[in-house]
Order: structure tokens, then sequence, then C-alpha cells
């Protein structure tokens, strides 16, 4: 299996094709996308200007996103490996390309939101030193969210 991992920004087509996953999904996992409509306007991903984009053997298997939150702060958005590509690493990969493009722009954290039902996500981020948080703003109005940081 070969991994290449290509950045890019929210306007590439493969990105926008995982965009439309990810959103049934998170829809899906909250009852529905009315339950999420006041948070929809914050993952736009045309707001998007840091993509990571997972090809194995030159198949799209994996996104993931970095947003500016604050002068310090970059939000990690839209981790996502396909289901047949999961247990292969590839999420924790993507998460050391996400802190070191974030060190090289000069950020100190990494923040990130997720629920507890997503346990394999939650797993993964605590086993790479992330900590909960108080829940920043838009999720601090958001029932289920979990917020985590890491500073790097």
């Amino acid at each position: 299996m070969e991994l290449k991992y290509i950045w890019t920004n929210g306007n590439d087509e493969i990105f926008k094709h995982f965009y439309l996953i990810t959103e049934k999904y998170y829809s899906a996992i909250v009852g529905g996308e009315d339950k999420r409509k006041a948070f929809i306007p914050y993952n736009l991903s045309s707001s998007v200007e840091i993509v990571l984009i997972v090809l194995c053997d030159n198949t799209p298997v994996a996104c993931s996103v970095l947003k500016k939150y604050s002068e310090h702060d970059v939000e990690i958005k839209r981790v996502w490996v396909e289901p047949d590509y999961r247990r292969n690493h590839i999420a924790k990969h993507m998460m050391s390309c996400l802190e070191s493009k974030a060190k090289e722009l000069g950020f100190q954290r990494m923040i990130l939101q997720t629920r507890e039902i997503m346990t394999d996500a939650f797993d993964l981020y605590l086993s790479l030193g992330y900590s909960r948080i108080d829940n920043y703003t838009p999720y601090d109005k958001l029932d289920g969210a979990i917020c985590l940081a890491k500073n790097i």
C-alpha cells in the first residue's frame, strides 16, 4: 500500500467529494441535518484553505483540514478515512502531518471538536496527547460536543 499525501484547499474536487460524505455522516450521527443547521456555516468547504488528501495507490482514501481559529490556535476538521482503509494508521499519520503544518505556519495549539459517540476518533485524539478543554464557540452551544486541544 503506497500512500501519498497532498496539500490542497477546499475547492479541490476530491475534497468536495469527501466534504459531502462527511456532511451526510455528521448529520446521520446527530439525527438529521436540522440538528446541525446552526453549525453548517462554520464548516463550508469553500472557506477551507488548508486540506490534506491521502491517496492510496492513487485512490483518494482520506482527508483532513486545518482552519485558522485565532492567531495562536488552528482547528482540525474533517478527519475522515474511507471505511475500507481504516485500521491502517492513516488518521494517525494525517494528524502528524497536520501538526507539522500547523507548527510551520506558526500556530501554537491545535483544537478540535468531536463527539463521544465517535469512539475511534475520540480514542485516537487522546492517544495523541489531546486533552479535553471547555467547548469553544460555536460548539459551546452544541449538545454532545466535546472539544480537545494540544499544544504544539
